[in-house]
């Protein structure tokens, strides 16, 4: 099919293309509402085993001990995204008169680690409740890694926070800004289909050549005022 036929049909069908469009805009207008408020914050740690009682003149215990830095912070990360560790939280959080339930604790948290290097971020929708999540991820994660972590027999890994705790605004994401405009990308595309299928289906004869098609003659034409 040419193109302008294609032109002719939705010139033709032009209400139909715009119907679509139409609801799609007015609904998205009436019920848009801007999105939420939403706070980060991030902090390091240094993730280290005990050292042993040799580790400062033998070598070898160093570096063994460096070694085992690196899997108990694997760990560490582990257990810092799991439930357990969410309900920690959601324990201290309570006793400092935050109500944060374990499901909304895990959800705000991203976890994430390299070499001895634990890395926490923290995400929530106000300013206060952000911070004090923060500080109870650490307060956690030094106080109570003992019991998460039975390859050291008991023992505390030596969790050192490197950063202070700053809770920083996040902007809106491209998608909340381009959600109604491919709302409506998508109702034209919806509204030209529609008007094709409406072409498709009407038997009447407008053009020549649709009365040429069907293998009748013509014998005249009335032009057009």
């Amino acid at each position: 099919m040419e193109l302008k036929r294609f032109w002719t049909i939705f010139k033709r069908r032009w209400l139909l293309v715009l119907i679509p469009v139409v609801i799609v805009l007015g609904v998205g207008l009436a019920t848009y509402q801007s999105p939420p408020d939403v706070y980060n914050a991030g902090m390091r740690f240094l993730v280290a085993q005990e050292p042993g009682a040799t580790a400062v003149t033998d070598d070898e215990q160093r570096y063994y001990n460096w070694l085992t830095s690196e899997y108990v912070v694997n760990g560490l990360t582990d257990w810092a995204r799991s439930g357990a560790f969410a309900e920690l939280v959601s324990q201290e959080l309570a006793g400092q008169g935050y109500d944060v339930p374990p499901w909304a604790v895990q959800g705000s948290l991203a976890a994430d680690n390299a070499r001895s290097m634990l890395t926490i971020s923290v995400t929530y929708g106000d300013t206060p409740t952000t911070g004090a999540i923060i500080d109870a991820v650490a307060t956690v994660l030094i106080e109570q890694n003992g019991a998460a972590l039975p390859q050291l027999g008991g023992a505390t890994a030596v969790v050192t926070p490197l950063d202070q705790v700053h809770v920083n605004q996040v902007s809106a994401g491209i998608r909340s800004q381009l959600d109604l405009p491919l709302r409506v990308g998508l109702a034209l595309v919806a509204g030209l289909g529609l008007a094709l299928v409406v072409e498709y289906l009407d038997p009447a004869l407008r053009e020549r050549r649709e009365v040429e098609m069907i293998g009748l003659p013509v014998l005249g034409e009335i032009p057009r005022k």
